[in-house]
């Protein structure tokens, strides 16, 4: 799926955009998203430099997935260019709990490592979270609501984009009334 800009929000008129398209697919133990971004130069960041960081301050594709088992909670896996991770968990924006390390590191993380094309940098990253981290054994019979997102909030130009329209008056990805099936 193409990922797409909310044209209604300022921060994303008047800019070149990042291209980014994701594929999804699912096993019974584990949902994986691969990612392909190609993004002006002044769009990108990469400045976190560990797993817990600001993940969506640098380039940074994310994940929010709803919880299939207590629809009141949601997921969110922001994962940067150079394959660091934020995840957490809660009922919306505030009061987010963070994964543990170990949680962390059952998620795959797998990247394209970042090449310059003229005024574009070109990267990918391949994300595989297990059904172990929404406290499942399998996805089976289960349906997959969320949305996929891209942005860099504190690159030179800030952009944000989504596989799903968000209807706000600025942008804000902690949105699950906006979430839709994604597998």
């Amino acid at each position: 799926m193409l990922l797409k800009p909310n044209m209604n929000w300022t921060a994303n008129q008047g800019i070149s955009i990042p291209v980014v398209i994701a594929n999804i697919s699912r096993t019974d133990k584990l949902i994986q998203v691969d990612f392909n971004v190609e993004e002006p130069s002044s769009c990108f960041r990469a400045e976190v430099m560990e797993d817990g960081g600001n993940s969506w301050e640098d380039s940074c594709v994310e994940i929010f997935l709803q919880n299939p088992v207590n629809e009141s909670e949601y997921f969110n896996f922001e994962i940067t260019s150079r394959g660091f991770i934020l995840a957490a968990r809660g009922q919306g924006r505030e009061n987010r709990t963070k994964l543990e390390k170990e949680a962390l590191g059952s998620i795959a993380r797998a990247k394209r490592v970042a090449g310059v094309v003229g005024e574009f940098i070109s990267w990918g990253m391949s994300v595989a979270i297990p059904a172990s981290i929404f406290g499942i054994s399998s996805f089976e019979g289960l349906t997959l609501k969320g949305n996929i997102y891209k942005c860099a909030d504190k690159a030179k130009t800030p952009h944000y984009l989504s596989a799903f329209p968000i209807d706000t008056e600025k942008p804000d990805f902690h949105r699950p009334e906006f979430f839709q099936t994604l597998v």
